[in-house]
């Protein structure tokens, strides 16, 4: 018994010219490490980049900043505390009086502010202005004939060297509240008169005249025309191109 066998061709030769098919590699990326856990209770706050020199000087000095750039710190704080603090009083004195006493309320009231206004001048005459500006001003009576015993009443004013350095804080900040008080003195002046406060004006009547007569005196005293320069920009940024002609501190010594 004999097995026949045929043998069966392929469809495709095997010795073929077509390329081997692609073959595909994996990459493996490298194993990423675990982050360790941040501890209970803390949180994890990102840190700013930090500011460069021209950043920080675009960001607005503070107060005290500025304070202290003065050559006078000391002496240009008692002069703002002396300027502003009659007003302060004036307004809101009544209050803290009303904690201590509500008897006599006007009287202690009154004393007060004279105490205070007076201060503030006398600080104002002999210490803020010759030391934050370098200007003084003094009243004296000099004899005009000894036979007669008549005399005259002399005013001083007293200027320092051109060349001396004056701080620019110091000296805007005098100039500014200097000119500014007896403005809100003649308001509550006003305010006084409609509401039939006669007393109180009365009070607002001594304030405005030792306010202006520092005012004027230490005008005089400015030689060189620091003040007449401040009152021009500050006239000029306040009512702007517009009434520039009609600026009436716009004139030459």
């Amino acid at each position: 018994m004999s097995n026949n066998y045929t043998s069966i061709e392929a469809d495709e030769p095997l010795n073929s010219d077509r390329p081997p098919p692609p073959s595909y590699t994996q990459s493996q990326s490298p194993p990423v490490q675990p982050q360790p856990p941040l501890p209970t209770g803390t949180i994890h706050t990102p840190v700013p980049p930090p500011t460069t020199t021209q950043e920080q000087s675009n960001i607005p000095e503070s107060l005290i900043e500025r304070l202290r750039q003065s050559s006078h710190p000391i002496a240009l704080l008692f002069y703002m505390t002396f300027r502003l603090l009659p007003i302060f009083i004036y307004i809101f004195g009544n209050w803290f009086i009303g904690f201590i006493t509500t008897t006599n309320q006007f009287i202690l009231h009154f004393i007060i502010l004279i105490l205070l206004i007076s201060m503030d001048f006398w600080n104002l005459k002999n210490i803020s202005g010759r030391l934050l500006v370098g200007l003084r001003w003094w009243n004296e009576t000099n004899p005009i004939d000894t036979n007669t015993g008549e005399f005259e009443n002399v005013w001083v004013f007293e200027t320092a060297d051109p060349n001396k350095y004056i701080n620019p804080i110091d000296s805007k900040v005098f100039w500014l509240l200097l000119y500014i008080q007896p403005i809100v003195w003649i308001i509550f002046g006003l305010l006084a008169l409609l509401k039939f406060q006669f007393l109180y004006l009365l009070l607002i009547g001594i304030a405005i005249s030792l306010s202006l007569t520092n005012a004027f005196a230490f005008t005089k005293c400015d030689k060189f025309g620091k003040a007449n320069k401040f009152a021009n920009d500050v006239f000029s940024r306040a009512t702007g191109s517009m009434f520039s002609k009609m600026n009436p501190f716009n004139w030459t010594r």
